[in-house]
């Protein structure tokens, strides 16, 4: 069973949107997949699916506080014709509670032990961790936990040097796999020609090179892009991302590989 971190230094690079993409591209092959949104101090990944804040009356923060089961949080959020599935682990976006996280924080311990009963009872076959941004004691935990991680950046300076640190961090922790996803390229890079250079800079496979998409920007969030432009050339390469995925996936379930 894959876990997937998806995770960027810097906000902006449009790691969200990736990662409801990958999760609805898998469905679309048939797939159970589960999305947990751990970016706990500034969640959002729920709007792509069309939900509202009021919407979310159970969430991930809910699970790390002893108040529900982790399936309890679990809701539906996108069924293919193919039998695959998205189920959404929202975290809350009421304001007394991301304030708690922030203030008192939470047992990151307890994040293996959802993932762990999410794909015994929900049968997943993959999970994607929406991580926040930047490095944090419960970032380090999601990536040390994962099969893989997908860093996320954009062709700018100052998003290249975090995406070395959080290379380098993920070298360290001994993530089985590694890769980049450079977004938002304008269309006058050459693609073979910066995938060599990310190569060399960061010695990890380069998994894609998107474009900037006006269709994108104009969408604004309302829609998971893939499902809405199932044809446009930003979801055929994730979709060659999810076959990879599914390729290399290990067999076994959620392991800590770090105490």
């Amino acid at each position: 069973m894959a876990i997937i971190s998806v995770h960027s230094f810097r906000g902006g690079t449009g790691k969200s949107n990736t990662v409801a993409s990958l999760a609805v591209l898998m469905a679309e092959r048939g797939k159970r997949v589960g999305v947990v949104d751990t970016d706990i101090q500034s969640p959002g990944i729920h709007v792509l699916f069309g939900l509202r804040a009021d919407d979310i009356t159970i969430s991930l923060n809910d699970y790390l506080w002893g108040r529900v089961s982790i399936t309890e949080t679990a809701r539906p959020v996108y069924e293919s014709t193919t039998g695959g599935t998205v189920y959404l682990i929202p975290a809350s976006m009421k304001t007394n509670e991301i304030l708690q996280v922030l203030r008192q924080g939470y047992d990151i311990r307890r994040l293996t032990e959802a993932l762990a009963e999410l794909t015994e009872t929900l049968g997943l076959d993959a999970i994607f961790i929406d991580t926040h941004p930047g490095l944090n004691e419960e970032t380090l935990f999601a990536l040390a936990i994962s099969t893989a991680v997908i860093v996320v950046l954009r062709p700018d300076q100052q998003d290249y040097e975090g995406t070395g640190i959080a290379v380098e961090v993920a070298r360290s922790l001994e993530v089985p796999r590694l890769m980049l996803i450079l977004n938002k390229a304008p269309t006058t890079l050459d693609t073979a020609s910066v995938t060599a250079s990310l190569e060399r800079t960061f010695k990890c496979e380069v998994a894609a090179v998107l474009p900037h998409s006006d269709r994108m920007m104009e969408l604004g969030s309302d829609e998971v892009f893939a499902k809405k432009f199932p044809t446009d050339q930003i979801t055929l390469a994730l979709d060659a991302i999810v076959e990879s995925l599914l390729r290399d996936a290990p067999a076994e379930g959620p392991t800590a590989k770090h105490g």
